[in-house]
């Protein structure tokens, strides 16, 4: 079973992913979301906590599936 931390830093790496696919830099995403580049960086590596309501918005600006950030394997 998955602990918080490990759950945290999957989300982030799919974060990451996705970002990634869309050709933004973490500064680049981060002004769309009218987030710190430090925000960015630290919800990517697993140290930042979120809401669901902040996944959606993720979603959201990357144009994709909650589904897709939300997946653990």
């Amino acid at each position: 079973m998955l602990d918080k931390k490990e759950i945290y830093k999957i989300i982030g790496k799919n974060i990451q992913n996705a970002r990634k696919a869309k050709g933004l830099t973490q500064e680049e995403f981060a002004e769309l979301m009218d987030k710190s580049w430090s925000y960015i960086a630290k919800l990517e590596i697993g140290m930042q906590n979120f809401s669901i309501g902040k996944l959606i918005d993720i979603a959201n600006y990357l144009n994709i599936e909650l589904e897709e950030l939300l997946k653990l394997s």
